[in-house]
């Protein structure tokens, strides 16, 4: 028995593993039909495991008004029966659906039951698990006390498990396949909307989805598409319009590679270390170079230029990284001339920052922001 429990693992290990992202997996919908979650590409996805005898079963509610409200601006809801929670699902997947249409009117998709934990769990599920785990209930809210307490009872390291803890657990996943948070049951569906609004919003998922790329594919980002973006940077406001920037777009992979070369003699041992090291612009193929006057003044404007440019590039699927670093090495070696020579700077203007931008490869995870040092005053 134990053999044929750790074989049932091992599969279900082996299809999650090869899974690149959620678009690779197929699901059964209510008639038992394959349906590939690639049809999805492109869609704000809330993903949630159901019950319909469940206390946390009026959320059918909730959701069908989020998707009423949101639906047209890209949101999916994607609802997965599960019995595995107090056996509060039994009914056939019709009876649910029978249910869930008389008492909520749903009109999101409805998929086959499944199983979210355990040998026989959904590679979706251990898929999803694995990209954001459990992070606790709030015990500061009743239900979230109660629910703390009710499974601590039953497992006194339960917490310490990415296991699905009970029904009306809800993943959100972005437009490009990112699963972006987890929520348990007893979250808030307001906190659950404003996480949704900013993903649906072109604009502000932008925003919200920029990191800092330090990893770049081997591949120069096109010029038409650098054109774009810094035109975008160029529309930035500036006071009195007087656009007190000059930049340049390097695209010269051979400039790169020549100045790398003169940063890899001064720091040989620090390129040594780094067995990723291609150059000293964070490996980036191409560079945003931005520049200011050299008497002093239009630093603000030439930092909403760069955001301008940052959030440009990261809606076209592309990642960017502000330098200061390589910034004060060319100014600072003289055998850097040729490269600063190369962007032709006026006389009156230096360079102040470097923004490497290229396409991403990775991912990172957005850093805490700490929200009390804004108040608002009232």
């Amino acid at each position: 028995m134990k053999r044929m429990f750790f074989s049932l693992m091992a599969m279900v290990c082996m299809l999650t593993l090869s899974a690149q992202s959620i678009y690779d997996f197929k699901v059964k919908d209510d008639v038992g039909k394959d349906v590939s979650l690639s049809d999805y590409k492109g869609k704000v996805l809330l993903i949630v495991n159901t019950a319909t005898r469940c206390g946390f079963t009026p959320q059918y509610k909730e959701l069908e008004a989020l998707y009423e409200k949101y639906r047209s601006e890209g949101l999916e809801i994607l609802d997965f029966p599960c019995n595995q929670f107090g056996q509060q699902a039994p009914g056939t997947i019709e009876e649910i659906h029978q249910f869930c249409s008389a008492n909520f009117d749903i009109q999101f998709p409805q998929f086959d039951k499944i199983e979210v934990n355990g040998a026989n769990e959904h590679p979706l599920y251990t898929w999803l698990k694995a990209q954001k785990g459990f992070a606790g209930f709030d015990v500061n809210d009743q239900r979230g006390k109660m629910m703390d307490g009710m499974l601590r009872k039953q497992d006194a390291d339960y917490d310490k498990k990415s296991d699905i803890k009970w029904n009306f657990t809800k993943f959100l996943v972005s437009r490009d396949g990112r699963v972006l948070k987890r929520y348990e049951s007893t979250d808030k569906m307001t906190d659950i909307e404003a996480d949704i609004c900013m993903e649906v919003n072109p604009v502000l998922s932008s925003i919200m989805a920029r990191r800092s790329i330090r990893k770049y594919l081997d591949k120069p980002v096109e010029h038409e598409k650098l054109e774009v973006i810094v035109k975008c940077g160029i529309n930035a406001p500036s006071g009195m319009n007087r656009q007190p920037w000059v930049v340049r777009v390097v695209e010269d992979q051979k400039l790169i590679a020549d100045v790398t070369e003169v940063y890899k003699q001064e720091n040989a041992e620090q390129v040594k270390r780094d067995k990723d090291f291609k150059n000293m612009f964070r490996n980036a193929p191409n560079l945003i170079c931005v520049c200011t006057p050299a008497n002093g003044g239009g630093e603000l404007d030439a930092g909403l230029l760069g955001e301008n440019i940052m959030l440009a590039a990261q809606s076209m699927g592309l990642g960017t990284c502000c330098l200061g670093g390589p910034v004060r090495f060319l100014l600072s070696n003289e055998k850097c001339k040729f490269f600063l020579d190369r962007l032709d700077i006026p006389a009156d203007y230096k360079l102040n920052y470097i923004i490497a931008i290229g396409y991403p490869d990775e991912q990172p995870d957005a850093k805490p922001r700490d929200t009390s040092k804004v108040k608002y005053i009232k």
